[in-house]
């Protein structure tokens, strides 16, 4: 799994970056957060068709963008896209 926060550096991304950080901490999840900010985070942006900061990324998809949410919601976006080998990727058996 890879989850990245993309942003311009602005005190919103900074602030998903730490929840982020902490939500991946209390769902014992080994993966680090890897934090896109200044230019390098505005092209990652504009690159995934994304017109707001910061984006949440999980697995490469944009999963929450423009602000910055509680920490329930962010585990729940990592939770769905936490899959196993036997789960179904589209949901149907």
């Amino acid at each position: 799994m890879k989850i990245q926060v993309l942003g311009s550096g602005c005190a919103t991304c900074k602030k998903l970056h730490e929840i982020t950080q902490k939500a991946v901490s209390e769902m014992g999840i080994k993966e680090k957060v890897e934090y896109v900010t200044g230019p390098d985070g505005t092209q990652a942006i504009i690159e995934m068709g994304v017109m707001q900061s910061p984006v949440l990324v999980i697995n490469g998809q944009p999963v929450m963008t423009g602000f910055t949410p509680d920490i329930e919601k962010i585990k729940k976006a990592i939770s769905s896209g936490i899959q196993t080998d036997d789960e179904p990727s589209n949901g149907y058996f």
